[in-house]
């Protein structure tokens, strides 16, 4: 990295700089002033400089000393993971959840509730308030303590935090998430799509973390997905990158209903009518109108699946939600789908974050925007 001013930009040089000596320091144990210099492609004195400035806000603190072979022990330096606290916060249809994590997103709290697919838009938020507070409480975590929020939402999000379109939940779309959270909670509040923060939560500690072009697709009672390309999740100009099922010719709002339709045909109570996953188990034990049902969903899903990859031409499609389960399922016959439409087949894996997915994309969302706070405040901003 060059240290020379660009334009005289030299607030922008020292966030620069910062940023890259905080990510060397978090990737490795305690390093000396000139093992950080050599890493991060920087000078002793700018390194040394950087270390100051942090050390002073508390984000790197030196670490114990250690002996070295001649002459004094070299100091050593390592990045505070205990220097703030961020929140993830997921409202789903059918849950919502909440986790506190330290700056290497080290679990300290979790909370979670079942919430009614009915529920319209005060009790839901009821239901987030309470979520909230009893991850905080389980914490020991203070709301004027934490850094920053990222909150995961169904529907289409603009870039204020509010939901500009949403099929489900009732009384979803127009909600102000941003505002009602950030009365929770200290920091800034960051919102998104589901979809997209499930796929930044694979590339953090999922199937794809070493995929740096990625389709996502959210495979459940709906269908969704996200990109990203080049490490980066894409939001296009006005946060609708990816927004395939709404071309309805793609087929994805058709897709769920013939796991659906099986469930209310092979009904045994009217719980069950609403559980489309019975349909793989039926499947898997041989039954072959289930079987029927599940080829017919995977070929719908395909259409805009195949729809992504020919626009991005990822390494990799990863297959998350509730029913990602069934992996065993829809895996071969997806890339089976993919092959006859595809100029190149990427790999295909089922995701193994389980239902966690998107609050972890949550706190990844807290953690990128809680890691510009000192970087900021250091170059004067």
């Amino acid at each position: 990295m060059s240290e020379e001013p660009a334009g005289g930009d030299l607030a922008r040089l020292r966030r620069l700089n910062a940023r890259t000596v905080v990510g060397v320091l978090r990737a490795e144990a305690p390093l000396t002033l000139t093992e950080i210099a050599a890493q991060a492609g920087l000078s002793r004195a700018t390194v040394e400089d950087v270390i100051r400035e942090l050390a002073g806000r508390g984000w790197i603190a030196e670490a114990e000393r250690t002996a070295g072979t001649v002459g004094r022990p070299a100091r050593r330096f390592r990045f505070r993971a205990d220097a703030g606290r961020v929140l993830g916060v997921e409202i789903g249809t059918h849950t919502v959840r909440a986790l506190v994590t330290d700056l290497d997103g080290r679990t300290l709290g979790a909370a979670r509730s079942a919430v009614d697919p009915s529920t319209g838009r005060r009790r839901r938020l009821a239901a987030v308030d309470r979520v909230v507070a009893r991850c905080l409480e389980k914490a020991q975590v203070a709301a004027a303590e934490v850094y920053a929020t990222g909150v995961a939402t169904t529907g289409l999000v603009d870039g204020a935090g509010r939901v500009m379109h949403a099929d489900s939940p009732p009384e979803w779309t127009g909600v102000d998430l941003a505002e009602h959270v950030g009365r929770l909670v200290g920091g800034s509040v960051l919102v998104d799509n589901d979809s997209r923060l499930a796929a930044l939560a694979e590339r953090w500690r999922g199937t794809a973390r070493f995929a740096d072009d990625m389709v996502y697709v959210l495979a459940g009672p709906r269908c969704g997905s996200a990109l990203i390309s080049n490490g980066r999740l894409l939001r296009g100009f006005s946060n609708a990158a990816g927004e395939i099922g709404a071309l309805s010719a793609v087929r994805w709002s058709d897709a769920p209903g013939h796991l659906m339709a099986w469930a209310r045909e092979h009904a045994e109570s009217p719980q069950a009518e609403q559980d489309p996953k019975r349909v793989f188990a039926a499947a898997r034990d041989g039954d072959r109108s289930a079987a029927t049902a599940v080829r017919r969903y995977v070929r719908d899903l395909a259409v805009g699946t195949s729809a992504l990859v020919l626009t991005l031409d990822p390494q990799l499609v990863v297959l998350g939600g509730e029913f990602s389960q069934a992996a065993d399922l829809l895996v071969e016959p997806l890339v089976a789908e993919l092959n006859r439409t595809c100029v190149r087949t990427p790999e295909v894996k089922a995701s193994t974050l389980g239902e966690e997915c998107a609050v972890l994309g949550a706190v990844r969302l807290a953690l990128d925007h809680a890691e510009q706070l000192p970087l900021e405040r250091s170059a004067g901003l």
